[in-house]
């Protein structure tokens, strides 16, 4: 049967209707990146349209070889992590083009082909402490909620205390409505719920002014052009002691961001063996970093999605639930004007909903050890405050090994950790 050959789709023990709503859940559970990853680019100075249009292309392809090459019914988009530290760290931060940060993007992925490979990235995530590794998550789900606060206007900036609570303007209001509802829905196991809050803000956002309809408007259209954004990488930044440190972080990111998301969409839906082992982890890897790839080609990122478990937990088994979703992405495409047409203030509520999401990690951090809890703290408050993701893990690795150090703990450190270290103090010292 071809679809055995093609997605692992076994008909003795599975169906193909279960299979098909299984992707239509998880779909409608991640669509929201449609309209969040264009507004996060955006503010790199990206064609809004063409990053709609390269983040319904890269999703689809990345999640089509998941379906393929692992069989699994995990769905690849842009993530929101790496969308972030693309745009508010490289760009913003660092002073990157966004054709600098999208060949930074590239290189990473080519990196992560070759760690898959060669099985190397087991290495590095066995070199780097668990505490680091969920204190990581945490920052960066605390970081992506300020984002959301920014954008909603509940956080703005203040010359006596950098920043305080903004004004509750109908716009403002209309935003912390979002959040309510995005949580609301959630908290009511609504299937796409981020999706549907984001719908509500938006058709709300228009009578009262905010979101302005353009004539002609019409709610499908043909693609958007993928020119301004498509292979529009400069390599000539990359050997500069910044960017390296930034391929080095988009490397560490995603390992993890991967990892973690496939360890943890497993583990909740009981497709984890008995050893701790998950089936056709090594083929989910690649397909995720041939992903990344690809998708800096066509102008954005992409990673395994969480949301995937909303599908799975549908009774989604096999590589079939993982085509339905890619199919639907290209659907999307001709969706194009509503999803451009979505205000900021509507996805604003997504992204503080996102960054609790995230912030879960928190627990699994070790509070009773000084050496551990403090390293995490660090991570953690300096995502935001430095308003780099890369800052925070430079940051709190610096301070796990000194704590570690000179506590007499020096024994739980490994050749890594330290050879980590002094790259990162390098940075600070020539940079």
């Amino acid at each position: 049967m071809i679809l055995k050959k093609l997605f692992g789709f076994d008909p003795s023990v599975m169906k193909v209707k279960t299979e098909i709503m299984a992707g239509v859940t998880t779909f409608l559970t991640m669509s929201y990146i449609l309209a969040v990853n264009p507004d996060i680019l955006s503010a790199a100075s990206m064609d809004r349209g063409a990053v709609f249009t390269a983040t319904a292309l890269a999703a689809s392809f990345a999640t089509l070889v998941m379906a393929i090459l692992a069989k699994l019914p995990f769905a690849l988009a842009p993530g929101m992590g790496l969308n972030a530290f693309f745009a508010f760290t490289l760009v913003q931060g660092m002073g990157y083009s966004w054709e600098s940060a999208l060949a930074a993007v590239f290189i990473e992925g080519l990196v992560f082909i070759l760690l898959t490979v060669f099985n190397i990235r087991e290495l590095i995530v066995n070199a780097i402490p668990e505490t680091l590794r969920h204190a990581i998550s945490v920052g960066i789900g605390l970081f992506i909620a300020f984002l959301g606060l920014q954008k909603a206007g509940l956080i703005v900036a203040n010359p006596a205390t950098f920043v305080s609570l903004g004004e509750f303007t109908p716009s403002t209001l209309l935003a912390v409505g979002g959040i309510i509802i995005g949580g609301v829905l959630v908290a009511r196991k609504v299937k796409g719920a981020l999706f549907y809050a984001i719908v509500a803000v938006t058709l709300l956002s228009i009578p009262l002014g905010i979101t302005r309809i353009p004539e002609g408007f019409s709610l499908v259209s043909m693609p958007h052009s993928l020119e301004p954004v498509f292979f529009k990488l400069d390599f000539h930044s990359l050997l500069s002691p910044n960017m390296l440190i930034a391929i080095f972080s988009l490397v560490f990111m995603d390992i993890f961001d991967t990892l973690g998301t496939l360890v943890g969409t497993a583990n909740k839906v009981g497709m984890v063996k008995p050893d701790g082992s998950i089936p056709k982890l090594k083929p989910a890897m690649m397909a995720d970093a041939v992903g990344t790839t690809v998708g800096a080609l066509l102008g954005t990122s992409t990673t395994t999605y969480a949301e995937s478990t909303a599908g799975i937990a549908e009774g989604g088994r096999s590589g079939l639930t993982a085509a339905v979703v890619s199919g639907l992405f290209i659907v999307a495409l001709f969706f194009a004007p509503f999803f451009l047409l979505v205000p900021g203030i509507a996805t604003a509520g997504v992204l503080v909903i996102v960054g609790s999401f995230m912030f879960d990690a928190v627990k699994k951090i070790r509070f009773d050890d000084m050496t551990e809890a403090f390293p995490a703290f660090v991570t953690i408050i300096m995502m935001p405050l430095t308003y780099s993701i890369a800052e925070g893990i430079v940051l709190g690795l610096l301070t796990y090994v000194s704590l570690k150090l000179f506590a007499g703990k020096y024994r739980e450190l490994n050749l890594t950790m330290y050879i980590l270290s002094i790259l990162c103090i390098l940075k600070y010292v020539f940079v």
